[in-house]
C-alpha cells in the first residue's frame, strides 16, 4: 500500500508540474488560478480566506528530510528482553557532540527482531532511529508483555513555551481575519525579525457564549460546560517582517482576532526544554496480544486491551519526523504528533489492525495535538478515528494523499475546537468525514472544528456545520452529504460530487511559495526513498 500511496504522491507532483499553464478546469471559486498561474485567494466579508497550508512539515514545509549518517548499530540478540540494551544505546548516542546540522547521528538497528518489555525514551535532540525495514522481514521492534504503554517515545521537558516578561504587546486591530499574516501591534520596538513568538487569542465567556458552548445539553452528569480562559489559542510564530508597527509572521492565523472577544497579543518566548532534529524510519512495530479476547459481534477483530497502546509518541519536539512506520496491533495509534510538537512530517507509514474495544479513546491512528505538521501518504486498517485532531489544536495542519480502510468511525476535529486542518484527498472507505457540533459527546465535546478545509476528499458520508464565528469548507469532495448530530448552519459546499483543479491544494500552494524547481527536487527524492 505504501508504493501505492508514494506513487499517488509523486503523480501528483508531476501533474502540478505539467500543469503550470493551466488548462481549462473545474476550479474552485474561492482557490484559483491566476493569471500567472499562482492562486487567487478570494476573501469573504471580513477578510478571511483558506489558509495557506504549506508551511506545514519539517522545517517549515517543503524541504526534504534528511539522511543522516550512522554513528552506532545494534544487532538482533537470539533471545531475552532487549529494552535495557537499546536503551544503552540511545543513551550512547544521545551522550554525543551536535554537528554543524544540529545531528548527533542515527542508531540503525539492523534487520530482525527486537523484544521489548519497557519504553524507549529519546530526550535529546539530533538522535535518529533507523532500522532496515518496515515490512515483516525488517527491523521488527516486538512489544512484549502486558500493560498499556508507549513504545518509543520522542520527548523534551516542560510544559509550554516560557513567556519573556516585559515583551507582551497587544494587537489593535479590530479583526485579524483567518489565513493574515500581517497585524499591528502598540508598539514594535522591542522585537526583530526571526524572533520566536507566540500570538495569544484569549477565550472570553461572551465569546464561548456566542459559539452556545455554555449551554451543551446535559445528557449525562460528567458534561462541562466551556470556561473562559480554558480555550485560549497560542500559535507559535516567527517574525519575518516588521514595518513601523506591523508585524509579520511565518506563518498565517488559524482563527480570527476579534476585540470583540477580547483581540489578542503576542509576546516572545523561551523553550529550552524542546528538543529537534529527531526522527524515526525504517521500523516495524508489533505488539503482543491476547488473541483468546475476540469481538464475537466483528470478523477479526481482538478486544484484549491489556497490552502496548502506541507505537511512537513525539511530545515537546520540533523539526521532527517519522517515515517508512508500520504499526500491527497497538490499540491507540501509530505515530502521535504530541503536545507541543511544530514543524513535524509523517509520511508513507501504516497503522494495521489495532487490537482493542471499538469504543472510545481508542484506534486514532494519526492524531495530532501540535501545529505546523504534515501527515502524508499514510494508510489504516480497522482503525476508528484515523486522521483526527484533539482539543484546542491551533494549526495549521495537514492530512494530505491518505487512506482508511475499514473504518470504524469518522475521521476529522474530534473534540473542543482544534482550528485551521486541511484534509487533501482523504479518503475513507466505509465510514465519514465529519465537521460538526458534537454537544454533549465524551465530557462536552461541542464544536469539533473551525476553519476545516475538505479538498477532493471521499468518504461514505460527509458532515459539514458553520460553526458562529467561523467556517468549514468541503470543496471537490465525494459522497452523500448527511444532517449532523443537531441542526446547524452548513459550511460552506461547492463541487459536490466533482474534484477541482488543482488536484492537491497543499502541493500547488508548495509550488507557489518554493517554486517549482523546489517542488520536482523534492518529488525526485520522495521517488528514490520509494
Amino acid at each position: 500500500m505504501i508504493d501505492l500511496l508514494s506513487f499517488i504522491g509523486i503523480i501528483g507532483i508531476i501533474l502540478i508540474c505539467t500543469t503550470t499553464a493551466w488548462a481549462e478546469g473545474n476550479y474552485s471559486k474561492l482557490v484559483y488560478p491566476g493569471s500567472d498561474g499562482r492562486l487567487v485567494y478570494v476573501p469573504d466579508e471580513k477578510g478571511n480566506i483558506i489558509p495557506d497550508f504549506s508551511h506545514c512539515g519539517y522545517m517549515g514545509g517543503g524541504v526534504a528530510l534528511p539522511d543522516v549518517p550512522v554513528v552506532l548499530t545494534v544487532r538482533p540478540q537470539a533471545e531475552g528482553d532487549d529494552t535495557a540494551r537499546l536503551q544503552a544505546a540511545i543513551d550512547d548516542v544521545s551522550a554525543r557532540a551536535l554537528n554543524a546540522n544540529g545531528f548527533r547521528g542515527t542508531l540503525l538497528l539492523e534487520r530482525g527482531k527486537y523484544r521489548i518489555g519497557g519504553t524507549l525514551h529519546i530526550r535529546a535532540s539530533g538522535i535518529v532511529l533507523r532500522g532496515e525495514g518496515a515490512d515483516e522481514n525488517g527491523t521488527v521492534l516486538i512489544a512484549t508483555g502486558k500493560g498499556q504503554r508507549t513504545l518509543i517515545e520522542f520527548k523534551g521537558r516542560g510544559r509550554r513555551p516560557r513567556e519573556i516578561e516585559n515583551t507582551r504587546q497587544a494587537i489593535v486591530d479590530n479583526y485579524v481575519p483567518v489565513g493574515a499574516k500581517i497585524f499591528s501591534i502598540e508598539d514594535a520596538s522591542g522585537f526583530a525579525v526571526g524572533d520566536n513568538i507566540i500570538v495569544h487569542r484569549p477565550s472570553t465567556a461572551k465569546w464561548i457564549a456566542t459559539i452556545g458552548m455554555d449551554r451543551i445539553e446535559m445528557r449525562h452528569p460528567d458534561v462541562r460546560q466551556w470556561k473562559p480562559g480554558s480555550y485560549d489559542f497560542h500559535f507559535d510564530r516567527t517574525i519575518t517582517a516588521i514595518k513601523g508597527n506591523q508585524i509579520t509572521i511565518d506563518a498565517p492565523m488559524g482563527n480570527a482576532i476579534e476585540r470583540e472577544y477580547g483581540g489578542g497579543s503576542i509576546y516572545k518566548y523561551k523553550d529550552p526544554g524542546r528538543i529537534e532534529q529527531v526522527g524515526v524510519e525504517n521500523l516495524r512495530g508489533v505488539s503482543e496480544f491476547d488473541s483468546g479476547e475476540k469481538d464475537h459481534r466483528r470478523e477479526n477483530e481482538y478486544i484484549d486491551e491489556d497490552h502496548a497502546w502506541n507505537f511512537v509518541v513525539f511530545s515537546y519536539v520540533q523539526n521532527a519526523w517519522a517515515r517508512d512506520i508500520t504499526s500491527v496491533h497497538f490499540g491507540y495509534a501509530c505515530i502521535t504528533i504530541g503536545n507541543q510538537a511544530k514543524w513535524m512530517t509523517v509520511q508513507d507509514s501504516q497503522c494495521l489492525d489495532p487490537v482493542s474495544k471499538i469504543t472510545g479513546s481508542r484506534r486514532y491512528s494519526f492524531p495530532i495535538h501540535g501545529q505546523l505538521s504534515l501527515v502524508q501518504r499514510c494508510y489504516t486498517r480497522r482503525g476508528r478515528h484515523d486522521y483526527v485532531l484533539h482539543a484546542r489544536v491551533p494549526g495549521p495542519n495537514a492530512f494530505v494523499d491518505c487512506v482508511a480502510d475499514i473504518a470504524h468511525s469518522d475521521t476529522g476535529p474530534h473534540h473542543r475546537w482544534s482550528v485551521c486542518t486541511l484534509f487533501d484527498n482523504v479518503i475513507v472507505n466505509g465510514n465519514a468525514i465529519n465537521v460538526q457540533d458534537r454537544q454533549s459527546s465524551g465530557t462536552g465535546h461541542g464544536w469539533a472544528g473551525a476553519q476545516k478545509v475538505l479538498w477532493n476528499c471521499e468518504a461514505e458520508s460527509f458532515i459539514l456545520q458553520k460553526p458562529p464565528t467561523s467556517q468549514n469548507y468541503a470543496i471537490g469532495c465525494i459522497g452523500e452529504k448527511r444532517d449532523g448530530r443537531h441542526a446547524r448552519e452548513d459550511g460552506y459546499w461547492e463541487s459536490h460530487g466533482q474534484k477541482v483543479v488543482p488536484r492537491s491544494l497543499y502541493l500547488k500552494q508548495l509550488e507557489d511559495r518554493l517554486g517549482i524547481e523546489a517542488l520536482k527536487a523534492i518529488g525526485a527524492q520522495i521517488g528514490e526513498e520509494n
